[in-house]
């Protein structure tokens, strides 16, 4: 059988070739008040415990 990509997890997350980035919160409206610094900083890439499980969560990338 075909493993599914739980949708949560597809919309919390995005795996580039090497990378698995996670946007924190307050990344989606009000952003003309922000720094450039600030929202540049609200994507991060996992952390390395979390890669295999998260990798688990996305089998189709």
């Amino acid at each position: 059988m075909k493993a599914k990509t739980k949708k949560s997890a597809a919309k919390r997350f995005k795996i580039t070739k090497h990378k698995i980035l996670v946007q924190k919160a307050s990344k989606n409206h009000l952003l003309v008040n922000k720094s450039k610094r600030a929202k540049r900083v609200k994507t991060k890439e996992a952390p390395d415990s979390h890669k295999t499980h998260i990798k688990r969560l996305l089998p189709n990338g």
